[in-house]
């Protein structure tokens, strides 16, 4: 089978032209030497079925930054029949260098003017068949955003190849195949930009954007999230009621808690998901989220990060699942694993849900205000902790170019390819880990030492003496290794432990627990292991067990600080 390597720089819609050709079925693929994830997908081009890969977007072949390398390593490891190298029309004047670099290498190269139709908006003018004698490869105007010029692509092609490599364009020749217009027309992105990278409203522009996008994210969202949840529960009640009638209720209560309730878990991330990507995908092509990284890329770099950092731990806010998924736009290999490490501090929407819980029951409006103020605070200053102790681990010499497209307009068909891509690799990843852990979970709680006493119950007095000094004890243990899974189940595991009693939830826990209890708890909550979600796509973004590994005792460690500091001196002064 023939394999068609895809290359451009970043910006140059490499990435929309390969999700116009696989839709939702590419899937990463490991290659000799390369050890990061490869998209490819099996398609129909010139006639026949071939292996379409994706390769990550670099600006260069020798400068050596990790994405470069990995291209490098790639195109020398591997055996490739012909490379489509697709470039930004409007920016041909510094993209065809690159083209050049390949053809010099003695690579196959078709030419794939991208964004053509923009090209020709700004009055720049293409002179194909001059620019083709020139480089003596086959080049083809496009659209990818529109699915234009797509048609050599179901013919039957042969590439000829030359004698001699094609010589370096000097900065004037290129001028002879193109023509420029006198000025080019950017005043509305001038205006835009005055507006958006303005040196001091542009940070608060940033935030302002962000809270409207949360705010549409999750408005839209919990909607469908709670109709998932009316639709799963319905179905869950029918089958234990079709089940508990034939089947002994160890073996009912494995299919329903174990594995039904696994499987929903991970589809109540779904509409997240979508929302997010669907959000992420039209910020991303409008061609604002370079903007916005590039406000931030001077405070981010005393972190050790950059400005796409701080873009994705704000979205962690929302889901840290998405956030750590969108780290794979950063072009560094040590910005990637620094920004994976502090991104699971970002307070998410399930530990919020688990701070307002306790928030109502154990303070007054005003004052709860305040401790869920004091959530946030502590999160952002473990983000910035975190950031700096383990800057030296993951030192990044490389300068960041940050690339400033036009503004655009993105259409819905490019924004819903993207999400759907987005959302099956998600669930190819992650299903099967929260269905395994919700199983032990499971198991825990359904294997008994004694007639009264389970593993979970065990496990839970257990780990007493390590948990009394920070105020957890054991029904608040178990709860905690529930949300080891997802911190969604935190509140249910609650219920279930605390069930077979007359009164209500919240009175049973605020006879139980004081309100420094409950303060530690939260803060635990806020810090300790990643749920599994989480834990999964760190490894399949990183590719590293170290990364993982040190993610889950670093967050343990610091849980356990912070909560015996917090609840021993609340202890003191209360």
């Amino acid at each position: 089978m023939k394999k068609i390597a895809l290359i451009g720089m970043p910006n140059s819609g490499k990435s929309t032209f390969f999700n116009s050709i696989s839709g939702a079925s590419a899937r990463i693929a490991n290659w000799s030497g390369v050890t990061v994830d490869i998209e490819s997908v099996r398609t129909f081009i010139f006639g026949e079925i071939v292996e379409l890969i994706d390769l990550p977007g670099i600006y260069s072949l020798h400068s050596g930054s990790d994405d470069e390398v990995v291209v490098h390593e790639f195109l020398k490891n591997n055996q490739i029949n012909e490379i489509f190298f697709i470039l930004n029309s409007t920016q041909i004047d510094r993209q065809i260098v690159l083209a050049n670099e390949l053809l010099n290498m003695g690579f196959n190269l078709r030419i794939l003017c991208n964004m053509h139709d923009d090209a020709k908006k700004n009055g720049i003018q293409i002179h194909f068949e001059k620019l083709q004698n020139r480089l003596q490869v086959p080049i083809h105007p496009i659209s990818a955003k529109f699915k234009e010029g797509y048609e050599f692509l179901s013919k039957k092609q042969e590439l000829k190849k030359t004698k001699e490599k094609s010589k370096k364009f000097s900065e004037s020749e290129i001028k002879n195949y193109v023509s420029f217009p006198k000025t080019l027309d950017t005043s509305t992105t001038e205006k835009l930009d005055k507006f958006f990278l303005h040196p001091y409203l542009g940070l608060p522009i940033f935030f302002i954007t962000l809270f409207f996008l949360f705010q549409i994210i999750y408005g839209v969202a919990e909607p469908i999230q709670d109709f998932l949840g009316g639709v799963f529960d319905y179905f869950g009640d029918f089958l234990q009621s079709n089940l508990n009638p034939w089947l002994p209720n160890l073996l009912s209560s494995f299919i329903y808690d174990g594995i039904y309730l696994g499987i929903t878990t991970v589809l109540t991330f779904v509409p997240v998901i979508i929302i997010f990507f669907l959000m992420m995908s039209f910020i991303e092509n409008s061609g604002y989220l370079s903007r916005a990284a590039f406000v931030m890329d001077r405070m981010m770099e005393k972190m050790g990060l950059d400005g796409r950092s701080f873009v994705m731990i704000l979205f962690g806010f929302g889901c840290n699942v998405p956030a750590l998924m969108g780290t794979k736009i950063m072009r560094s290999k040590s910005i990637r694993y620094l920004s994976m490490l502090i991104i699971p501090f970002s307070l998410c929407s399930a530990r919020l849900q688990v701070f307002l819980f306790f928030t109502a029951i154990f303070f007054e409006p005003r004052i709860g205000g305040l401790v869920l103020f004091l959530m946030y605070i502590i999160s952002f200053l473990l983000i910035l902790l975190t950031a700096i102790i383990f800057k030296k681990n993951q030192a990044d010499n490389e300068s960041v170019l940050i690339e400033m497209p036009a503004y655009q307009l993105p259409t819905l068909r490019q924004n819903i390819l993207t999400a759907t891509h987005e959302v099956k690799h998600f669930l190819t990843r992650a299903s099967k880990f929260i269905l395994g852990g919700v199983i032990v979970v499971w198991l825990l709680t359904n294997t008994y030492i004694s007639p009264e006493l389970s593993v979970a119950d065990s496990i839970g007095k257990a780990l007493n003496p390590i948990f009394d000094p920070i105020g957890i004890n054991d029904k608040l243990i178990i709860a905690l290794i529930f949300g080891f899974i997802a911190k969604e189940i935190v509140i249910g595991a609650l219920a279930v432990i605390f069930s077979g009693n007359d009164s209500t939830l919240p009175d049973l826990l605020f006879n139980y627990i004081t309100w420094q209890q409950a303060i530690s708890f939260m803060i635990f909550t806020l810090i300790y292991t990643p749920c599994l979600s989480t834990i999964a796509v760190i490894k399949n973004q990183s590719k590293s067990k170290k990364l993982v590994l040190t993610s889950l005792i670093w967050s343990l460690l610091l849980a356990w600080i912070i909560s015996f500091v917090s609840y021993q001196s609340l202890l003191i002064l209360y």
